[in-house]
């Protein structure tokens, strides 16, 4: 991977989506504004005692999707639509990762914990139930016709 998804990866503000899959082949999809790739393989996210932690337990498999609006969207000029009502008017990638480990107490979890606890307040980083790290195995575009995800964004 390359320092430019490193850099998309971690910008803010963004839009992103987790998928993951329990054991039992339930699929679920979640808003994460917690995900920040570490170094060019590695993704480090908060989650709470949740259906997320709980499906990766079970499938440590997950797709880390990032979207935001397009602001040189090719349009037709005589279509009156609301930007962002095309898959066109959106960019982003999608992040296939596989999750390394986890941790439930220490050092790692409590620096999140402080972190978020600054950002979104002490209620909201008491519910930090671990720390997960990923290895991403895959990045694609969020719209692919073969154009590669650097090209996507």
């Amino acid at each position: 991977m390359s320092a430019s998804l490193m850099d998309y990866f971690n910008k803010a503000p963004r839009l992103g989506v987790l998928s993951t899959s329990g054991k039992d082949g339930k699929v679920d999809s979640a808003i994460f504004g917690s995900p920040q790739m570490i170094d060019e393989k590695t993704v480090l996210m908060a989650t709470a005692q949740n259906r997320t932690f709980e499906n990766l337990m079970g499938n440590p498999n997950a797709v880390y999707m990032i979207l935001e609006q397009c602001s040189d969207s090719p349009r037709e000029e005589n279509i009156n639509l609301e930007p962002g009502s095309f898959a066109m008017d959106w960019k982003g990638i999608r992040v296939y990762m596989r999750m390394k480990e986890y941790m439930t107490s220490g050092e790692m979890l409590e620096m999140i914990r402080k972190q978020a606890a600054n950002l979104v307040g002490e209620e909201a980083a008491k519910m930090i139930y671990a720390a997960i790290t990923f290895e991403i195995s895959e990045v694609r575009p969020l719209v692919d016709f073969g154009q590669g995800w650097e090209k996507s964004i």
